[in-house]
């Protein structure tokens, strides 16, 4: 007999899954994994009964998370990535040949093991690339001792509750800043403004407070529910938001890389902001 799985992210809004087969349940120090399969979505993966990812959408997420900013930027060779721990942001970001070294911090070992194991299809063979610098560390305490500097900084959290919840404070924003060389670029998760909007709105004030450029932009991911999610952006250089549609397609051709959301249009066009987003974030 099927099962549902009930996400109560949310106050007044609920996302139930069929969970057709469970396929690994357990605690670890920091939070409960689960994996179950659904029809649909393929593997589902929950952290602490919060969907994280699936096997069918999670390409929209890690695509405008790692390729935007890496468009953007058009010669990034170090990359940060904060969590993230299966896999995916790790297998987008390494598509880029350019891409030298990535340093992925992640405060849960078990999440990669456990991920390698049971969702190969989302991490493939990302976490045996030689350009992998895999540090198991709380994202706050790294970032805060950080004396290498990245082209790029890729905050792929989970929502601001347990473990991920001081990666959404202005202090560790400000400790990502400093990590970053000059011209880089700090991108982050932040929900789905319709139901989180506040979660977006503090993010933004605190970049506007770091950043000569603070935006935020937009991606549709169906297990998300609830509206688009956002993304926040900061930079120093106001000039690598505003790229041309030309220079993103050559750099795009150039990259040779295969996407099913990601394309230079939809690159340009996550920036526009629906009024009710724009006038949240002021």
């Amino acid at each position: 007999m099927s099962r549902w799985r009930v996400e109560q992210l949310h106050a007044d809004f609920q996302l139930g899954l069929r969970a057709d087969k469970v396929l690994y349940d357990s605690e670890t120090e920091h939070q409960r994994l689960v994996v179950f399969e659904n029809e649909t979505f393929g593997r589902v993966l929950t952290l602490d009964s919060v969907v994280q990812t699936t096997e069918k959408d999670e390409f929209i997420y890690h695509e405008m998370l790692a390729h935007l900013p890496l468009f953007a930027h058009g010669a990034a060779r170090k990359v940060l990535i904060v969590g993230g721990g299966d896999g995916g942001m790790l297998e987008e970001v390494l598509k880029h040949s350019g891409v030298e070294k990535v340093t992925q911090v992640e405060i849960d070992a078990g999440v990669i093991d456990f991920s390698k194991q049971y969702l190969p299809s989302i991490c493939k063979d990302a976490y045996d690339d030689p350009r992998l610098d895999l540090v198991i560390a709380d994202g706050a305490d790294f970032v805060a001792n950080c004396e290498e500097r990245y082209d790029v900084a890729i905050v792929d959290s989970t929502d601001p509750v347990g473990p991920g919840e001081v990666l959404f404070t202005d202090t560790f924003y400000g400790k990502a800043k400093n990590c970053l060389a000059p011209g880089g670029i700090l991108v982050t998760q932040n929900g789905v403004p319709f139901l989180q909007g506040e979660e977006l709105r503090n993010t933004l004030c605190a970049f506007k407070a770091l950043f000569a450029d603070a935006a935020c932009y937009l991606a549709t991911v169906p297990t998300y529910a609830g509206g688009p999610m956002a993304f926040g952006w900061g930079c120093d250089d106001p000039a690598k938001r505003q790229v041309s549609l030309e220079t993103l397609e050559q750099r795009y051709a150039e990259a040779g890389i295969e996407t099913r959301y990601y394309n230079p249009a939809v690159h340009l066009g996550a920036f526009a902001l629906p009024n009710y987003i724009a006038e949240l974030i002021g």
